[in-house]
């Protein structure tokens, strides 16, 4: 059932039931964080392996700091400018977490999306929520209500209906160490904005698995994606594959193609990503092209998704 009923949601969680939300980034698939049966819900329906961990979704910040054991000085400073907004972060865990939201890890993700459904929802209860995107597991996450209700919407109670997705793209994940940030996985929130707060950026040289978005395939599509340096000349090189094109700009293609972004706009580009890829895997075509996207604040994030769809 897809509707806006926030009441109902709030009533589903706190039986321990499975419901979607919206949020800023992309739909998540929520259920009582403290609530490991619930928990385990999310991992079924998801068909997620249980070593990839949760992030917890919170009210607010002081809500936040109940479910860990640090907050830097660095984290203040994220948080009073970011949240309610697209940025996570890793710190030592609480009692109150349950080792099924961390895999086992002694550090959780917590963060406050910015949606005002998902707020007023969070509001009413007295705990946070486990919510990953509401799809199966490697596959494009989604942006709409609709997205959700067709793929995992008959196993679950409920979808709030939020609209589309303001941001598109997952949230930054961040870790702390020696007064800098470590950025685990890129999303909406970029280096950039990081570092214009003063705070350094260290390179990610961990190999463990303690946040969402670290699996080397993720995000991805039924039909083949490829990455090509330029898609005029894999057309020439392959006239007999039938194939469609991602684009970020209007520009001449001799393909089918799914515009982005009229004009190379990163922010326009990470907010219709996902569900240009499912348009396109709902095409005819037998391939997925898309060209390199620029390194640079989301375009990260954009790259990062599409590399590992890619993959």
């Amino acid at each position: 059932m897809i509707g806006t009923d926030v009441a109902q949601v709030a009533s589903l969680l706190s039986d321990g039931q499975l419901a979607a939300i919206p949020t800023e980034t992309v739909y998540g698939l929520a259920a009582n964080a403290l609530d490991p049966q619930a928990v385990s819900e999310i991992y079924r329906v998801k068909n997620r392996p249980q070593f990839n961990p949760l992030i917890l979704h919170c009210a607010s910040i002081d809500d936040a700091k109940k479910y860990v054991l640090e907050w830097p000085e660095e984290a203040s400073l994220l948080s009073n400018a970011f949240w309610p907004g697209s940025i996570s972060f890793l710190l030592p865990k609480s009692r109150l977490v349950p080792d099924l939201i961390t895999s086992g890890s002694s550090h959780v993700v917590v963060r406050v999306p910015n949606h005002p459904l998902t707020l007023d929802l969070l509001s009413q209860l007295d705990f946070p929520l486990a919510a990953p995107s509401a799809n199966i597991s490697n596959t494009v996450s989604p942006t709409t209500a609709q997205h959700v209700e067709s793929t995992v919407g008959s196993q679950i109670g409920y979808v709030l209906d939020g609209g589309p997705c303001s941001v598109g793209v997952e949230s930054t994940i961040v870790a702390f160490e020696d007064s800098s940030v470590v950025i685990l996985r890129e999303g909406g929130i970029s280096q950039e904005d990081i570092v214009a707060l003063g705070i350094k950026v260290k390179g990610n040289t961990r190999k463990q698995i303690q946040s969402p978005g670290q699996l080397k395939r993720h995000y991805s599509t039924d039909k083949p994606l490829l990455i090509v340096k330029n898609i005029q000349d894999w057309v020439h090189q392959n006239p007999y594959k039938k194939a469609i094109a991602l684009l970020y700009e209007e520009k001449t293609t001799p393909l089918p193609y799914i515009l982005l972004s009229k004009s190379y706009n990163l922010g326009e580009i990470a907010n219709s990503l996902f569900s240009g890829m499912r348009e396109a895997d709902q095409s005819n075509a037998e391939i997925i092209l898309a060209e390199p996207i620029k390194p640079e604040g989301i375009g990260r994030a954009i790259a990062d998704r599409l590399n590992r769809a890619q993959f």
